[in-house]
Order: structure tokens, then C-alpha cells, then sequence
């Protein structure tokens, strides 16, 4: 594992910490269902700094990016493909430096490419910002929400057309690192 640089750390914590134009809870496009991953408290809940918040950060490229901060409800939002359904499933782990998570470039945009292929995704929104436990951003906290959403996903095979022994995660700088 190498250490982010110092222009892609300082980059995500100011899109993750600082940008706060609007103060509300990510919701997927219509037609994709999104199901909080905990039926009751979530298990070793920890204070965020604020209410959950979505935001459009610029980057580097020129194309803004939707970042989802302050998640302290995890959800799994199914995306059922569209045409032939190949029975495989993937949850998907958007990054963000454990701080916020990038929702749309590392989220909404690779489940719909995987559902134009026929498989079933999962975008997982996993708690954050979470608390650094080690040299590196490790985090029980996202891991019991990943450890969770698995089991459901499973939970579900038959009810979405899945082979329960065909679910494959995909995950993107801090989502795939566990």
C-alpha cells in the first residue's frame, strides 16, 4: 500500500471537509432501490462533525465529482441490470480518503456500467469520515458495513436473480483497501 501524495490527500480532505454547499442525504436516481444496511442502530456508532451533506467538487480534469459526507446511516442501493441478467453481482466501495465518499465517478457511474453488462451492482454508502486506528486509514467501522452488505446481498440472490457464489467487490482508493 503506498501513502496518498500530498496533493490527492490535502485535495480530498478539503472536498471532503470543506465544501458544504448543500446539507442533505444522498438519494440514487429513480428506479435503483436503496436499503439502509442496519434494521435497528448501527452497531458501534461513532459522532460525525454534522449532518450527512452532498456536494459538487471541481477536479483537476475539469469534470466536478459528487462527494457524500458524514455518513452515519450506511445504505446498499441495488441496481438491477438492464437486459440479460448474467446472474454475477458486484458491490461497489466508492473512495474518498475514509473522509467522504466519491458517489458518482466511484459509485453510480461504474454500477451502471456493470449493469449494462448484465450483472447486478450494490453501491455501498459505508460510514464517514471514520476514526484513523494505524499508520494507515484503517477502518473496522467501513469494514463491518462491507462484512454486512455481502451477507445481504447474498441474503437477497434469489429475490434479484443472483448465484449467491458469483458476488465480486469492486472498490476504489480507500473503499478498496480492506
Amino acid at each position: 500500500m503506498h501513502p496518498l501524495k500530498p496533493s490527492i490527500f490535502f485535495g480530498v480532505v478539503f472536498a471532503c471537509g470543506v465544501l458544504r454547499a448543500q446539507t442533505n442525504v444522498w438519494q440514487p436516481s429513480p428506479g435503483h432501490r436503496q436499503i439502509p444496511i442496519w434494521p435497528g442502530p448501527v452497531p458501534n456508532a461513532q459522532p460525525v462533525p454534522g449532518p450527512e451533506y452532498v456536494t459538487n467538487v471541481s477536479s483537476t480534469t475539469g469534470k466536478p465529482w459528487v462527494a457524500v459526507g458524514n455518513v452515519s446511516q450506511p445504505t446498499m442501493t441495488v441496481y438491477l441490470p438492464k437486459g440479460t441478467n448474467t446472474g454475477v453481482a458486484a458491490v461497489v466501495f466508492p473512495g474518498g480518503g475514509y473522509m467522504c465518499l466519491a458517489m458518482d465517478i466511484e459509485g453510480t457511474e461504474i454500477c451502471d456500467w456493470l449493469t449494462s453488462r448484465g450483472i447486478t451492482a450494490v453501491l455501498l454508502k459505508y460510514r464517514v469520515p471514520t476514526p484513523r486506528l494505524g499508520p494507515y486509514a484503517e477502518s473496522p467501522l467501513a469494514l463491518e458495513d462491507a462484512q454486512r452488505t455481502v451477507g445481504l446481498v447474498r441474503f437477497h440472490a434469489a429475490e434479484w436473480h443472483i448465484d449467491p457464489h458469483k458476488i465480486g467487490v469492486i472498490g476504489f482508493s480507500a473503499g478498496g483497501i480492506w
